[in-house]
């Protein structure tokens, strides 16, 4: 996927595929890193993978002031802290879908 990242404003972007299609992606959440002061993005693209599950995909922001740059995420606790977030925030889907019932 081409790298550069615009936002609009309905909290989607456009990246492009290694096929040159254009792929519309929907921020779920970002954050930034007090410890690091990095910035990163936690998207999908709405697709499902193997098991049914949406993909979730997350990388660290690096704003050059024409957009950003989507970087790997290498450091592992960065990857256990959107672990932690994703479950919290799907535990309050659940919770607000049974409040719905």
């Amino acid at each position: 996927m081409d790298t550069k990242f615009t936002e609009d404003e309905d909290m989607t972007f456009t990246v492009y595929n290694a096929d040159g299609e254009e792929v519309e992606c929907e921020i779920l959440f970002t954050f930034e890193d007090e410890s690091t002061g990095k910035n990163y993005v936690v998207f999908t693209d709405n697709t499902l993978d193997e098991d049914g599950s949406t993909q979730v995909f997350a990388n660290e922001l690096s704003d050059d002031g024409d957009g950003a740059d989507l970087l790997p995420i290498e450091d592992p606790q960065i990857w256990d802290t959107i672990a932690q977030m994703l479950e919290q925030l799907q535990n309050e889907l659940l919770d607000e879908e049974d409040s719905e019932d």
